[in-house]
């Protein structure tokens, strides 16, 4: 049997096309990795990310298409825990070791409070919970409020909601509905983003998949060229792009002002994580292919997201 698979000059392990296309419609492993995270377990603006809008009544409506691995990687996400919280001493707003199977300050800290028994202990663990954010390649179709992002390959960052939604289009619910991947180019759907303004927060809950096809429905040569285009998502849990622990503890002390006891106020988004119970270090899962993961998917977070309330910490 001919080997799929290359080496580049780095010795990194590279896919062609042609196997991408035939495993088209194999989605094991991300059914498996579904199933394995059912299971509890910086920066300015990148213009490489994309961002749904939304109208002056709070609406806002877009089309996108998850794209599936980056040419040399192996899942077609990547998953990053956080921090997003102001005490006294400002805002603290940091991406988590625990990202990386690692301990962290928030983490340590957190343990101790809700151990202590004390109510009010816990309702800060509470706030200061970390949250979990996925980014994904994606391809947009339509966006009405930014037409020239049409037709263009973005990073997006997504939470709990969307991840439930890509989830239940792998794993359905009910015997009469065919199962998707929707990193498929062929076999995979197109993504309706509908969001309404409830509570002054983003929903979209009415956001869902539309029937199966082939993306845009173009041929092999065009999408391998935007399977091309596509950004890498290794950075994201590149442990040279994460503060060391005694960084992020020195900003954790100035943030709460450990000379008094700080008032604790938490940034709750659009998909939050559950409580700080599940706040454990867990290992990264070992990449094993595309299919090998999707539940790692399995709790989230975001809304407008972390950038305004890290623009307030840069200004602090």
């Amino acid at each position: 049997m001919a080997n799929t698979k290359k080496q580049n000059h780095n010795g990194e392990i590279q896919m062609s096309f042609a196997s991408l296309k035939k495993k088209s419609g194999s989605f094991d492993k991300l059914t498996k990795q579904i199933e394995k995270m059912s299971k509890p377990q910086g920066a300015g603006p990148d213009e490489r990310l994309w961002k749904p809008g939304v109208d002056k009544s709070g609406n806002g409506y877009a089309v996108v298409r998850f794209l599936p691995e980056p040419d040399g990687e192996d899942l077609p996400w990547a998953q990053v825990w956080s921090h997003a919280f102001q005490g006294a001493g400002g805002w603290y707003i940091e991406n988590s070791l625990t990202t990386l199977g690692q301990k962290d300050p928030v983490g340590e800290l957190n343990r101790t409070l809700w151990n202590s028994g004390l109510d009010q202990d816990k309702e800060t663990a509470r706030k200061q919970k970390r949250k979990l954010s996925y980014y994904s390649n994606i391809y947009v179709v339509k966006d009405q409020l930014n037409p020239d992002n049409e037709g263009k390959v973005f990073l997006y960052k997504y939470g709990k909601k969307i991840h439930d939604k890509i989830v239940s289009a792998m794993q359905p619910q009910f015997e009469d509905e065919e199962p998707i991947n929707p990193f498929d180019m062929w076999k995979g759907a197109d993504f309706r983003i509908k969001i309404q303004t409830i509570g002054g927060y983003w929903n979209y809950d009415k956001s869902d998949f539309a029937p199966a096809s082939t993306l845009g429905g173009y041929d092999d040569a065009k999408l391998e060229e935007i399977w091309k285009s596509q950004h890498s998502l290794k950075e994201f849990t590149d442990p040279a792009n994460f503060k060391s622990y005694e960084q992020l503890e020195e900003r954790l002390n100035t943030v709460l002002n450990k000379s008094a006891r700080a008032t604790v106020r938490s940034f709750d988004g659009e998909e939050n994580e559950a409580v700080y119970a599940e706040e454990t270090v867990t290992q990264p899962p070992t990449p094993s292919g595309f299919g090998d993961k999707v539940k790692e998917l399995s709790q989230t977070s975001s809304s407008p997201d972390l950038d305004y309330f890290a623009s307030l910490a840069e200004n602090d």
